[in-house]
């Protein structure tokens, strides 16, 4: 089964293509844009509390067959700055 491939950051509703160096996302596949996962949440995921790795990319000629997401998923309140613990 092949990664969802979310079209945004569930933050700032930042586009992220399925082809973007800039997409992060935890192992649940929540998903982030870079500037949001290292300024905002400091690397770790606010829905489960894992961390956020660079996602892997998707080109062109895979995605006939495995479209990325085109549900978009955002957080209502945005995310807040995770504390230092």
């Amino acid at each position: 089964m092949a990664l969802e491939l979310r079209p945004n950051c569930e933050c700032c509703d930042r586009d992220l293509p399925p082809d973007s160096l800039d997409a992060m996302m935890c192992s649940f596949e929540c998903t982030y844009c870079r500037d949001c996962a290292t300024t905002v949440l400091k690397g770790m995921c606010p829905n489960c509390g894992g961390e956020l790795v660079r996602r892997p990319v998707r080109r062109a000629a895979k995605l006939v067959n495995n479209p990325a997401s085109t549900k978009r998923v955002l957080k209502a309140e945005g995310c807040a700055p995770v504390k230092a613990a």
